[in-house]
């Protein structure tokens, strides 16, 4: 299955500048994004108490709210996500020493009292501690520092160190772009998300050493001078369709994750969507044209 034409020619190169302009102005806006508003970090980092009910009958947030005032909590988080707004919702509260089970647990009584057992179903209950929660933030980021660090070797070993480069910025570039949509949008940052951000990172990096090999390729089967823009045009102009074809089967089936999924994995899904975007587009508008960039060859 083709979806271009074998043969076309995509003059990509002529647009990297404005690509360059594109992605700085996204970089700058995230990094922005992240001092002004932070991210919206949940209980697998800030530890505290998690639990997702769910009622037979119609109930609004500030009846909930009102039912668990006598268990007397600070800085409790109540957030409503019934598809119809008004029977599921999610009770965070913050960490509570060692006494997060304990809280669960009174939580649920208070709710069982107020609205009688056979009202509430309780679906899901994660309890984390301080301790935990930070060990667990500081191995998530390093498992993305670390990605990094093993993809620049990799590249460079099977390709060179400008190659690797290009990729190794690539990543960073979607990576930054992701978290800052989520800093933006308000959405939480979990360990499901920092699994969405690898999986982006090898999903984009797929793509990349697709179009590198190509690359190589050419470059092989090239006779006297080469015009390397024009080179690098042919090159992802060769793999576009098999980048387009994977890129949006894969982008569907997330997509109806994110629809239909629920909440659990509703984050999850999102990061994966827009990771799908700004991956594909960083593996032909950065990655590639940054080879010009750092070519030391003579053309």
């Amino acid at each position: 299955m083709e979806l271009i034409r074998p043969g076309t020619h995509i003059d990509f190169m002529k647009y990297r500048k404005a690509a360059f302009t594109l992605s700085a102005a996204l970089i700058v806006i995230s990094i922005v994004a992240l001092f002004v508003r932070g991210l919206n970090y949940g209980i697998d980092f800030t530890g505290g108490n998690e639990i997702q009910v769910a009622f037979s009958k119609t109930v609004k947030t500030d009846e909930v709210r009102s039912a668990i005032g006598p268990v007397g909590l600070a800085d409790v988080v109540i957030q409503s996500i019934g598809e119809d707004g008004d029977n599921e919702f999610l009770i965070r509260t913050p960490a509570e020493g060692d006494a997060g089970d304990k809280t669960a647990q009174l939580i649920e009584g208070a709710l069982n009292d107020t609205f009688g057992e056979e009202t509430v179903d309780i679906r899901r209950v994660d309890v984390v501690g301080a301790a935990v929660s930070q060990d667990l933030k500081q191995k998530g980021f390093l498992a993305l520092f670390y990605a990094g660090i093993g993809i620049l070797v990799y590249i460079w070993w099977r390709f060179k160190f400008s190659y690797s480069l290009g990729a190794v910025l690539a990543l960073v570039h979607d990576v930054i772009v992701t978290v800052g949509i989520f800093s933006i949008t308000g959405r939480e940052i979990s360990l499901t998300v920092i699994a969405a951000l690898l999986t982006i990172v090898g999903y984009s990096l797929n793509d990349t050493i697709v179009i590198f090999d190509r690359i190589r390729e050419n470059i092989k089967k090239a006779a006297g001078s080469i015009d390397f823009p024009s080179l690098l045009d042919s090159s992802i102009s060769q793999t576009l369709s098999r980048t387009l074809i994977t890129s949006s089967t894969t982008f569907f089936v997330v997509l109806a994750l994110f629809l239909f999924g629920g909440s659990v994995i509703n984050n999850f899904a999102f990061a994966i969507m827009v990771g799908l975007v700004v991956g594909t587009y960083s593996s032909i508008f950065i990655a590639s044209p940054l080879l010009l960039l750092f070519r030391r060859e003579k053309n």
